[in-house]
């Protein structure tokens, strides 16, 4: 089961994307089931021309995903502070910190990265995370 942190991090993504036409707009081409593992804990975001139409929390079995994004919880935590230290600050610097791995299809957020680096930011505008 996730801690209250990780999951009021995801309502705040969902929240952050439905009051943010901007947001919405960058990723009216997004068609894509997105995993996102915060350590052992998995959360699904099912995403229909940019709006989040599914927020599921897992555990899921054979899950079907077009690409899965995971890092371990603390990693996750700090990349969520209101301003995250160096090395926690973006998707990429995580993945050169080989602490952040992308797996399955990745053309769909290759090409709407600022559309995901957004959207997975978003809780840091609450600054309620760790």
């Amino acid at each position: 089961m996730s801690d209250s942190l990780v999951a009021d991090a995801f309502r705040q993504i969902r929240e952050r994307l439905d009051s943010d036409p901007g947001l919405v707009a960058r990723g009216r081409f997004v068609n894509a089931t997105v995993i996102i593992a915060v350590g052992s804990d998995e959360w699904r975001l099912r995403i229909v021309d940019g709006r989040i139409t599914e927020l599921d929390a897992g555990p899921f079995v054979m899950p079907s995903f077009t690409f899965r994004i995971s890092a371990p919880r603390d990693e996750w935590l700090r990349f969520w502070q209101p301003l995250p230290p160096p090395g926690s600050h973006d998707l990429f610097a995580l993945l050169k910190r080989r602490v952040l791995r992308f797996e399955g299809e990745l053309q769909p957020l290759m090409a709407n990265l600022f559309y995901f680096k957004f959207l997975l930011a978003a809780p840091r505008a609450a600054g309620s995370v760790a």
